[in-house]
């Protein structure tokens, strides 16, 4: 067997059906497919038994799981059944349910693969309804820097920039293959020999996040990952989750984990500046917000979210005994800012300063630089976005 291929399931049954039948067009390639139902309530198990398990095209087993265990539980239930077997297959794919396959996209993908034995894994080109990109079929570690990016919307404004769109790598050209750190995991082909290195999917993270996990892990045992859009996969996205409330606390919930497994001590001061997910997950972010307010600096309104908001509030300098480090990032940031943007220093940033940072004035001055940073970022984009 060439591919062994696992497809989650969670209410999603017409997306599901669809799905499979793209699959059973599949070409130049042996596929067993094995779909998990996470306890779906929609129906899901009983239209893969009735209308595909036991058909020559494709072919297709079920695991009906009683539990909703999470993206990494019922994923890895499937992985150990093909690990299992006496030959595993030379690749795993994990695929979303709300996925269309080209009949090529598969052979084109262990294709490449064969041909770059140093791939570990490889991920196609996602398009969404309209066309575009999926931005995250491609991307870098979300270290604390790439986080802090991000989240200041510096990605965004700057997506060309090689500084700040490393998230999604936005500055690379969509339609050329690209070694990167990880494609995710609503389509990613993997080696089964890097897969049995590595080990599997990590299910402290319920959704969100393992991708990113299993690729850093997979990376560690010397294996690379590829970006390659000679394959093309329609992908419907959130489908599952886009009404769930906790699909939201769990994104950060993820980025929590990661960072905290990951992240070395030196780089720990930025941990709750980058990733509020600690609090969300513990049903705080909404306190932590209306707390900001009264440490916020003075004139109106710092026009940050939420979001941000606590995660500047979770950042404890004091704690870790690094706020003149924190503060000399900040202020590299803020020079980037203004290199990407081609304009002259705002006088604000000037009055920002490593040493300024006090045990006592830590945290009016951090606001304060966000406030900075933020409303100046809105003053170039209405100007020149790069």
């Amino acid at each position: 067997m060439d591919l062994g291929l696992v497809i989650l399931n969670y209410n999603t049954r017409a997306l599901l059906r669809d799905c499979l039948r793209s699959l059973g067009e599949t070409r130049n390639v042996a596929v067993e497919i094995v779909v998990v139902d996470n306890a779906s309530t929609d129906g899901s198990a009983e239209m893969v038994r009735a209308e595909f398990v036991g058909k020559a095209q494709p072919n297709v087993r079920l695991i009906a799981s009683a539990v909703n265990g999470g993206y990494a539980h019922g994923n890895n239930l499937a992985l150990r059944e093909f690990l299992a077997q006496p030959q595993p297959p030379r690749a795993l794919m994990l695929l979303n349910s709300d996925t269309i396959v080209p009949p090529e996209a598969l052979a084109r993908l262990m294709a490449f693969l064969d041909a770059h034995p140093d791939a570990g894994i490889v991920g196609p080109k996602l398009t969404l309804r309209d066309g575009s990109l999926d931005l995250a079929c491609r991307r870098s570690f979300p270290t604390p820097q790439v986080s802090l990016y991000r989240m200041l919307g510096l990605a965004k404004l700057f997506p060309r920039s090689k500084r700040f769109g490393q998230y999604n790598l936005t500055y690379l050209d969509e339609n050329e293959t690209a070694q990167v750190d990880s494609v995710v995991g609503a389509a990613m082909l993997m080696r089964t020999a890097a897969l049995q290195q590595a080990g599997l999917l990590d299910e402290a993270f319920f959704m969100y996040g393992e991708d990113l996990d299993l690729a850093l892990r997979i990376k560690q045992k010397g294996w690379n990952a590829y970006y390659y859009p000679g394959a093309t996969i329609l992908h419907y996205k959130r489908e599952s989750s886009k009404r769930s409330k906790k699909a939201q606390i769990e994104f950060y919930r993820a980025m929590y984990i990661f960072l905290r497994q990951t992240l070395s001590r030196d780089d720990a001061v930025l941990f709750g500046l980058v990733c509020p997910g600690g609090h969300c997950a513990q049903g705080r972010l909404g306190a932590r917000a209306r707390n900001f307010s009264s440490a916020r600096p003075r004139g109106g309104s710092d026009g940050l979210d939420a979001t941000t908001r606590a995660s500047f509030t979770h950042f404890d300098a004091a704690a870790f005994g690094r706020e003149r480090d924190c503060a000399g990032v900040l202020c590299r940031v803020s020079r980037h800012v203004r290199r990407e943007s081609g304009q002259r220093p705002h006088a604000r940033f000037a009055r920002v300063r490593a040493n300024d940072f006090d045990h006592a004035g830590v945290a009016r001055q951090r606001l304060f630089f966000l406030q900075t940073v933020s409303s100046a970022a809105r003053r170039i984009a209405a100007g020149r976005i790069v």
